[in-house]
């Protein structure tokens, strides 16, 4: 299983499509990139609502075909990816606010 929501899609767009890892990968950034978000701290909502907005568009650009099709069934599957792990950077602010919560 993906580590992160990040990995989870990037595989899953290598496997839906003929992209291969690092494109599949770097498509996945600048589709996050275009909308405003960070691929270490996205949630699950906000990557479904890119995937059916923003990443059609880079996958046709890159010569995907059935793009729409692919990024619904993206958007479906990140609903069913587990959210409760913990991110996988904190900030400093994050780590005291919990230290101090103690």
């Amino acid at each position: 299983m993906a580590d992160s929501l990040f990995e989870f899609v990037a595989a899953q767009l290598q496997e839906r499509t003929a992209l291969d890892k690092l494109e599949a990968r770097g498509t996945l950034r600048i589709a996050l990139k275009d909308a405003g978000l960070d691929p270490r701290g996205v949630t699950s909502e906000q990557m479904a609502v890119m995937l059916t907005r923003a990443m059609p568009k880079e996958l046709t650009a890159r010569g995907i075909e059935r793009a729409d099709e692919i990024c619904r069934g993206l958007a479906a599957a990140v609903k069913a990816f587990r959210t409760d792990l913990p991110p996988v950077a904190e900030s400093p602010e994050d780590v005291f606010r919990r230290l101090g919560a103690r």
